[in-house]
């Protein structure tokens, strides 16, 4: 259908019912209730929530509520308020020229209302797409209450020959410009308290009131906010006459399982690119779920200031790292494929010390080696998950008797496999994690490498700073009461895959 282009042609369009006309909650609503009919995703590219955080969204939406999302940093907070556009119509007709997107069928502002009343059924109209309804404003102590609402432009009085109190005088500021569509406040309790309290009015009576001057307009509008929890004492405050007026107080949340965390990673990371040299890259997916593991383990280390959070951005930041660390070894060493292996985490340390937050303890220690900490639970956690019940008691014994491996991240691929050959009982870990024995040497390597840190994770072999992995901590005395002891350990090696470490593989802990 061709859109009407004049002010006559909508009118006659709304009136056979062809052309909507309805205040922007009821047209979420309206869009919405047709959404959930049709099936599928509500918003599209916001995981983990399906049975948490959006039916109360929708709810909220359904009730035509303004609403508030509270949540630790990294919580898709603001990816779920600029979602809300894909309810909104694909266009709307405005009067042209209109800051404040008057409707040209009841125009609200002095400009819409002189164009209308100058050229009648044949103004001209535009129409404005759905991206430009959204109006998003990080809150900041130094927003004044003429960036929210408006103010008086004497420059355009003066242009014009008006008087300051003259209506076509006033600068509109982001809230009416975002009138019938969607205004976002992210960071609410930082915003000023005398700037919340100039927000009573659209909330309960929806108009803004200009400078002082009688100019009331009925605004047609969302207002949807964001805040994190702890900001309430850290820096600011929701005043409570403003949480009294906002309809809805919606909790969001981190992944509830690794699966979850794995999936909202896989889709923001940029792991699928290819280099000049043509070199491709594939990513185990035990090395997903380690990078992930980091998050959960951080996220419940008592070291890490649990007010703060661990973003989700954590384990998007790490896997791009460990994907950079295995493309620059594949260019080194000349690879058509580039595979990361569990080596390549801690060489990511970077990209998880800036988003951690420590307690005192944790910043006597270091952020370091709290990082380090957390990788090396993590790659005992999801070791444990993926190769548990294999026996690798051989080669806990090869390094016992003195053997050692000196390897580090930038080791190729064949110099990998050709330093681990000499090592008894590691060829069964390939196999165990579903590889094919004509697998890539570079998937093969990084296999053997998860056994390696994996053994290291749980203390059967040591690892120095500089690659070199030798017995572990308690070296056998062969020959004596310790080495009886030994004995009975490996005994029990047999009957549990790895000696109680970890349990056998059906203890994940998902």
């Amino acid at each position: 259908m061709s859109r009407p282009t004049t002010l006559g042609a909508l009118k006659r369009e709304i009136a056979a019912g062809r052309v909507a006309r309805r205040p922007v909650r009821s047209e979420l609503r309206d869009n919405l209730l047709a959404r959930l009919k049709a099936g599928g995703p509500i918003f599209p590219g916001v995981l983990g929530y399906d049975d948490t955080v959006v039916p109360q969204v929708v709810n909220a939406l359904l009730a035509r509520h303004h609403f508030i999302l509270l949540g630790l940093r990294g919580q898709a907070k603001s990816r779920m308020l600029r979602a809300l556009t894909t309810l909104l119509d694909d266009e709307i007709p405005v009067v042209p020229g209109s800051e404040i997107n008057d409707d040209p069928v009841a125009p609200l502002s002095a400009f819409g209302r002189h164009r209308v009343a100058e050229a009648g059924d044949d103004l001209a109209i535009d129409w404005l797409p759905r991206d430009r309804r959204y109006v998003e404003k990080l809150a900041t102590p130094d927003v004044t209450i003429a960036d929210m609402i408006g103010d008086i432009d004497p420059i355009k009085a003066a242009r014009a020959g008006l008087a300051l109190g003259d209506e076509l005088t006033m600068h509109y500021g982001l809230v009416p410009r975002a009138n019938r569509g969607i205004f976002a406040i992210n960071e609410l309790p930082d915003l000023a308290g005398r700037i919340q309290v100039g927000l009573f009015n659209i909330l309960q009576e929806g108009d803004v009131q200009i400078k002082g001057f009688p100019v009331r307009l009925p605004l047609d509008i969302l207002l949807v906010f964001s805040a994190n929890p702890e900001d309430y004492t850290a820096r600011g405050k929701i005043i409570t006459p403003l949480k009294d007026r906002i309809g809805s107080e919606i909790r969001t949340h981190y992944p509830s399982t690794l699966e979850e965390g794995v999936a909202i990673t896989e889709q923001e990371a940029w792991t699928a690119r290819t280099t000049d040299g043509g070199h491709s890259i594939e990513v185990p997916r035990y090395i997903r779920e380690i990078v992930e593991e980091v998050a959960f383990q951080a996220r419940k280390e008592p070291k890490v200031d649990k007010r703060s959070g661990v973003s989700q951005r954590l384990p998007i930041s790490v896997l791009e790292n460990v994907v950079s660390n295995a493309e620059r070894r594949a260019v080194l060493h000349d690879e058509a494929l580039a595979v990361p292996r569990v080596s390549d985490i801690y060489a990511a340390l970077p990209a998880i010390t800036g988003k951690l937050e420590l307690e005192y303890e944790g910043e006597l220690k270091g952020a370091d080696k709290v990082a380090a900490d957390i990788i090396r639970a993590a790659i005992g956690q999801i070791f444990d998950a993926h190769l548990g019940s294999v026996n690798f008691r051989q080669a806990i014994e090869w390094f016992d008797m003195g053997g050692s491996l000196q390897l580090d991240d930038t080791a190729s691929a064949a110099v990998l496999l050709d330093q681990t050959r000499k090592v008894q009982g590691l060829t069964d870990a390939p196999e165990a994690l579903g590889l094919p024995e004509d697998a890539p040497a570079p998937l093969i390597a990084s296999a053997l490498d998860f056994v390696l840190e994996g053994l290291h994770a749980h203390k059967r072999i040591s690892r120095t700073e500089a690659g070199t992995y030798t017995a572990g901590e308690e070296p056998v005395r062969r020959g004596g009461k310790a080495d009886k002891r030994r004995e009975r350990k490996l005994a029990d090696d047999d009957d549990d895959g790895f000696g109680g470490a970890g349990g056998g593989g059906g203890r994940y802990y998902n």
